[in-house]
């Protein structure tokens, strides 16, 4: 748990057992960073803040959805930010904050263990260091978080943007009929669908809470409301341009779909020809083969005969095919 307090002049540290006293002052705001709400972060918090048992237990465990509960003195919001695993999974990574009248308490996780453990923290240190450097600096709570809701939402559109040239290339490999292993190709397609569509929903959902947020006004301080309806068009940008890559990519999709199919039907329409051609020599050979070829009896000038009449049937059926245009 890192307890800091912002100042005008910079960023102090310090432990748990000083939040009784920094809450009461009124010269900063006081950000707490949880990496893991333990049952002992859990007992911290309650004691120090308050907060509901309720909330306390959602931040402890994993959440499949964003949620919003407002309450008298704060509000409790859980969102998500998407990172790449293996094989193109995406992983929700959950983000909890209360946010009250001079304080923010993040909490991240819990999350999946193929995540590796610096990712969750990513945004909130990011936003630490812009305040420690004096590139910024929050004057409340809901400013603070603003920051940080900012950076979810930006990387949120920077994996949109990596997912979108994934499709150019796909659609390139496409229109070039450099498809490779047809298996592995639609894998990959149903990769960068499944990217946009995560990304798409963690920002669909997180506009939701944000648009719940910003119509509770009791629950958003008037100079923070402008920031609450700022990030809900920041999710709503996000959703956007996700919904029109993936029409662009569905797309690519059917376009692989017809090439695929065609060259289906003229594999078909090749293999009936095939056996159209050879139906004649099937025909005579078993007519003819047992009368023509018994151990050394063979009538050679017959069955060259028969020969020369199936390859003169097959070769003009095989004429009309190529005259007919299946061929």
């Amino acid at each position: 748990m890192d307890v800091r307090l912002i100042l005008p002049g910079g960023v102090t540290t310090h432990t748990a057992d000083e939040l009784p006293a920094l809450l009461t002052r009124e010269d900063g705001i006081v950000w707490v960073d949880v990496a893991t709400c333990d049952p002992e972060a859990a007992t911290t918090l309650g004691d120090a803040f308050g907060f509901h048992p309720l909330a306390l237990r959602d931040a402890a465990v994993r959440n499949r959805v964003p949620k919003v509960h407002p309450y008298t003195d704060h509000v409790f919001v859980i969102l998500h930010a998407p990172h790449s695993g293996a094989r193109g999974h995406v992983h929700y990574v959950e983000l909890d904050q209360f946010i009250g009248p001079r304080y923010l308490v993040t909490i991240h996780g819990p999350v999946n263990p193929a995540v590796p453990p610096d990712v969750p923290l990513r945004q909130t240190r990011d936003v630490l260091r812009r305040i420690e450097s004096g590139r910024f600096s929050p004057a409340s709570a809901f400013e603070l978080s603003y920051a940080i809701v900012s950076a979810i939402s930006r990387l949120q559109e920077t994996m949109v943007e990596d997912v979108t040239g994934e499709v150019w290339r796909l659609e390139q490999r496409v229109t070039a009929g450099h498809l490779g292993n047809p298996e592995q190709f639609l894998e990959e397609l149903f990769q960068a669908r499944h990217g946009l569509l995560a990304v798409r929903t963690m920002a669909a959902l997180g506009g939701a809470i944000y648009g719940r947020l910003a119509g509770l006004p009791r629950a958003v301080p008037a100079d923070a409301q402008h920031l609450v309806a700022d990030v809900v068009d920041q999710f709503a940008r996000v959703r956007t341009v996700a919904d029109g890559e993936r029409e662009y990519l569905q797309g690519v999709i059917e376009f692989y779909k017809a090439r695929t199919d065609t060259k289906m039907t003229i594999a078909a329409e090749r293999l009936a020809v095939i056996a159209a051609i050879t139906l004649p020599i099937t025909a005579l050979s078993s007519v003819y083969g047992m009368n023509l070829i018994v151990n050394d009896h063979t009538q050679t000038s017959h069955l060259v005969a028969v020969l020369v009449i199936m390859a003169v049937m097959s070769a003009t059926l095989l004429g009309w095919a190529r005259r007919q245009g299946w061929w």
